[in-house]
């Protein structure tokens, strides 16, 4: 599979670094009624799509089945100067496929899972449900 980015290139260098490293994305999904819908979420990037979790019957996961189009934003707050805006295609996965005990995804939030009380194993009970974006463009 070719990489979304052109890692040769500075720009998508410095993207894909702050991809793998920054902590929390906004997901933009848009209501069945058209409003948009934005939350915080944990993301892991692999290089070629992004996997998130969330709690079953979420909006997002609506949203989602009614239009795989998103947005997903990071911005570590440079003052606004270096925020990383994506295009995307979702994806909700079958039960079962992954789970957040990856080992990316443990290696990425593992302190952070501890921090808020909860296990991998716990986490991945509680935020059963696997999303997958393929990146379509960058903003």
């Amino acid at each position: 599979m070719t990489s979304f980015l052109d890692l040769s290139r500075k720009r998508d260098a410095h993207i894909d670094r702050r991809l793998r490293e920054n902590v929390i994305a906004w997901l933009t999904s848009v209501r069945p009624d058209g409003r948009p819908h934005a939350v915080a979420v944990w993301f892991l990037w692999d290089g070629n799509s992004f996997l998130i979790f969330s709690r079953p019957k979420n909006q997002k996961l609506y949203n989602i089945q009614h239009n795989p189009n998103v947005l997903l934003i990071v911005d570590d707050s440079h003052n606004g100067s270096d925020p990383i805006v994506i295009e995307g295609k979702a994806t909700l996965l079958a039960p079962g496929e992954v789970d957040v005990t990856t080992a990316g995804f443990v290696e990425k939030y593992g302190e952070h899972i501890k921090r808020i009380g909860y296990t991998p194993e716990q986490m991945a009970a509680t935020y059963s449900e696997g999303i997958r974006i393929v990146p379509t463009r960058i903003l």
